[in-house]
């Protein structure tokens, strides 16, 4: 068999926006719903923020069956941690477990970016890891194609002293900024808190009334 070594691999394209902001009682996560392949809507309704412990949670941007795996092996260990020492894991020992299971399938890798972070008690942290597990600490982030309009909102909004609710949002005024001018961002978006009390979600009632107010 004679292979073609000149002879282009196609690419495929995938798209999305997600958003981690420190707050100084907490940390907010947002992204959009729109899950893409080329120019090709494949869900409308894609997860792209996933909770990992009650203190802990994390952003997707790349490919899902990539990233879902990284998530369920990171849920395997952070239980097992929890059960062990029967304490919450350390939010910079739970990014550092991540970077090592991106950097172990370095020859392989699984391309997908993620945003992880939550709170050591009263202490928010961020974290952004890319897909051959490279580690850095963040006080505002953005993953994903539509990032670069994201972070135009970002840039200009965001300040280290904001609260939980300030937080919010920005972080949604920057995803859906990116909705409105990326493709590959749309349809709607999800919105989470971590503070002192835990993970929660908002519901659509109260994205309905935040997406009122920012526009």
């Amino acid at each position: 068999m004679i292979t073609d070594f000149n002879q282009k691999i196609p690419k495929i394209y995938h798209g999305t926006t997600t958003v981690g902001l420190v707050c100084v009682d907490g940390i907010v996560f947002a992204t959009d719903t729109r899950v893409t392949s080329n120019g090709y809507v494949a869900h409308k309704k894609g997860r792209k923020l996933y909770c990992i412990s009650n203190n802990l949670a994390m952003t997707i941007a790349g490919t899902v069956a990539d990233a879902q795996n990284v998530i369920d092996v990171l849920r395997f260990y952070v239980k097992k941690y929890e059960l062990e020492h029967q304490t919450k894991i350390p939010i910079k020992a739970a990014a550092t477990l991540a970077s090592n299971i991106f950097l172990s399938n370095r020859l392989f890798p699984y391309i997908t970016q993620v945003i992880i972070g939550g709170m050591d008690g009263d202490l928010p942290s961020l974290y952004q890891i890319d897909f051959f597990g490279s580690l850095t600490e963040e006080k505002m982030v953005s993953t994903g194609s539509g990032s670069p309009i994201a972070y135009s909102i970002l840039e200009t909004e965001y300040s280290p002293n904001i609260n939980v609710e300030q937080g919010v949002k920005i972080a949604a005024k920057a995803v859906l900024a990116a909705m409105k001018r990326d493709t590959a961002t749309g349809e709607s978006f999800d919105v989470s808190i971590i503070d002192q009390t835990g993970y929660k979600e908002l519901d659509e009632k109260v994205k309905g009334e935040l997406l009122k107010e920012i526009r």
